[in-house]
């Protein structure tokens, strides 16, 4: 199996960041409220807002989550 499906807080939190540079609001999370899954989506999700209020163009946002 391959690291990167074994590693789903890390998923969860690339996918909370992928959210918000598509606009999606924090109450759009995917996972039960108070769960570790949950935490590093909203995690993502306010990095990925950050990075858009601070000027981040989509070629950039691109280039992060990758790296992600």
């Amino acid at each position: 199996m391959k690291k990167h499906k074994r590693d789903l807080e890390h998923r969860s939190f690339v996918k909370g960041y992928q959210a918000a540079i598509q606009g999606r609001t924090i109450a759009a999370i995917p996972y039960q409220e108070n769960s570790t899954m949950a935490y590093h989506w909203s995690r993502g999700w306010r990095e990925g807002k950050e990075d858009y209020w601070n000027g981040f163009k989509q070629l950039s946002f691109q280039q992060k989550a990758a790296n992600l």
